[in-house]
Parts: C-alpha cells; structure tokens; sequence
C-alpha cells in the first residue's frame, strides 16, 4: 500500500495569471490540508522550448513567490526546482527505453506544440511525456491534480508504471497514480475570445488578469473584457454559444466560489455593465493581497532561494532513495 502523495509540476512561464490561480494554485493550497504534496518547477520540461537564461531564473523565483504569496505553506510541503534534482532525468531516461515510440506518436499536445513544423521540433518535446511520468513515478505518486488537456499524459504514465511493473516482475512497486480533478473549477478563458485558454503567450495583455495587476488595472480590464449585448439569462441553458458571457459567469462563480446556477439566479435579467463591476471587486478582492505579496516576496531573492534550498533536500532525499531501488529492479549499477 502506497502513503497518499501528491505531485504537481508547474512550468516557470512568469507573470502568472488568474487561470493559473483558479484553475490550479488555488486546488494545491486546499490539497496541503489533505495530503502530502509535491510542487515542483518543472525548468526541464521549459527547455522543451527555446527560453532566454536570464528570463528562466528569474520566472523559476517569480513562481516560489506566486506559490507561497497564494498560502502554500514551504514548511509543510516540497517546494522545488525539477533541475536541481538529477534522478528526474535519470528515471526518465529509463522510462524513454519502456515507454513505446507508437504511445510518443498518438500524444495530442506534442501536434500542438509542435505545428506543421514538427520536423524541426526538439526531440525533448517528443519524449516530454516520459520526463512527465518521470516526475510523478520518482516520488511514488499516488494523485495528481490534472485539467483537461493533461489527461492524456497521466495515461501514459499510468501505462508507464503498469508496463514496468510488469517488465520487471516488481509487483506493485510504482502506484498506479489517480487523477484528482475538481469539479468546482473550469477553464478561465481569454477576456478578449471567449473560444481561447486564458494564456501568458497570447499577444494582446487585455486578454488576460496577471496576478500581479493592481487594482486600477484589473478594473480597466474587466470593463473592457468582451461580452455581447444580450442580457445575462436567468439559466444556464441561456449560455449556449455565448462564449464571452459564459466566461465571465464562470470566472465570478469561481473567484466566490458558488455554483453558476446561483450567479444567474443574482444577475438574470440585468445588464453586463452591472455584473462586470461586482466582478471586479471579487477579482480584485482574492487577487490583490496576492499580488502585493508576489512582489514583496520578489525583493527577498535570499528567502525565495532558501525556499528551495531546502525543498531540493527533501526532494532529492525521497529520489534517490527510489532510484537506488530502481536501479537495481533494472539491472543497473552505481559506484560513486
């Protein structure tokens, strides 16, 4: 019987957003009174894409801050670096020589990233998935908090550890890891198209609320957040190819954390000038403190890097352990 463990891994984009927060940061704190858990800064899966240096160190502390300034508690869970703790590239390494080139070719992300061009995509970004079962299997896993578009890769890694087990004749030895997804949270969209993921890459600023906007800003950006001209329905069904309006509906009932069914019952009938000012001051309301507390923390580079000092102590502990043991259901030896 395996102890309940959950990991995440989060990439170290900068200047996180409130999808970020809503749909994932936000489930880790409540996940710390629950379980034991893993967070780690996935800065190996980020070099799946060209990133500038400089850049890359300073997102990895910009996310430490985001974590902690959010109410994750650094002494309670792990909160680290994936570069800083080798075993990940090794296990993966061993995962690439399990996992099969046909699983590698039906990943629907890899299409994405890649494009029209995957040619010239990195082999790392083919082989990502495998670092990703990596990441989880190294610390025995039991859940994982996973949206939409990364249920794919936690079958694979599902299908990784049943594969090894079974290769190896290890029994049970890597958990067959469950997914934890929340039904309370949906996908928080772009304000400016109500079709696309609110994202860091999307080129106009508008489209998106940064954890780090003040108040003035966040204000600016809900009034001019796409809607249409109909009214707000009194029903769901009444938000069937309204995009924009059901965005906005979602993102309210999330940041209070009600159903949509009772923000409908509140504003149906009125009008989206109305509703777009009490979501701003729910928006502003969760996220501000957060925001004052992200660049606080910023001005303390010592904290943040004894933060994860410490988180890749433990994390390191707990890896190499497993991998010794790893190691040897392979075959595999270590003299240094």
């Amino acid at each position: 019987m395996h102890k309940k463990r959950v990991f995440s891994g989060v990439q170290p984009t900068g200047n996180l957003h409130l999808g970020n927060y809503l749909g994932a940061i936000r489930n880790f704190v409540s996940l710390q009174e629950k379980f034991e858990c893993v967070y780690c800064i996935v800065d190996l899966h980020a070099i799946t894409n060209r990133q500038n240096p400089k850049e890359l160190k300073s997102n990895i502390l910009e996310t430490v801050a985001t974590f902690v300034a959010s109410g994750l508690n650094s002494e309670k869970n792990i909160i680290f670096n994936q570069a800083s703790v080798s075993a990940h590239s090794e296990l993966a390494w061993i995962f690439n020589c399990v996992a099969r080139i046909g699983w590698m070719n039906r990943m629907t992300q890899f299409k994405e990233k890649a494009g029209i061009n995957k040619e010239n995509a990195s082999v790392g970004l083919m082989v990502y998935p495998n670092l990703m079962a990596a990441d989880i299997l190294l610390y025995k896993a039991t859940h994982v908090p996973v949206g939409e578009d990364q249920k794919q890769h936690l079958e694979l890694t599902r299908d990784i550890a049943k594969k090894f087990n079974n290769d190896f004749n290890c029994g049970e030895y890597f958990p067959i890891v469950e997914p934890l997804i929340s039904k309370e949270v949906s996908r928080v969209m772009s304000l400016r198209d109500g079709k696309k993921k609110m994202s860091k890459s999307e080129e106009s600023d508008q489209s998106r609320i940064n954890l780090k906007d003040g108040k003035d800003l966040i204000d600016q950006k809900i009034k001019k957040a796409k809607t249409d001209s109909s009214p707000i329905p009194s029903e769901a069904g009444g938000l069937k190819n309204r995009p924009e309006a059901a965005n906005l509906i979602s993102i309210y009932a999330s940041t209070n954390n009600i159903k949509i069914d009772d923000v409908l019952k509140e504003f149906g009938g009125k009008n989206f000038s109305t509703f777009k000012s009490k979501l701003s001051e729910s928006i502003i309301e969760k996220i501000s403190p957060i925001g004052k507390e992200i660049n606080k923390l910023l001005n303390d580079k010592k904290y943040l890097h004894k933060i994860l000092e410490k988180g890749s102590k433990k994390a390191d502990l707990i890896a190499k352990n497993n991998l010794k043991e790893i190691y040897d259901i392979v075959g595999l030896t270590k003299f240094s």
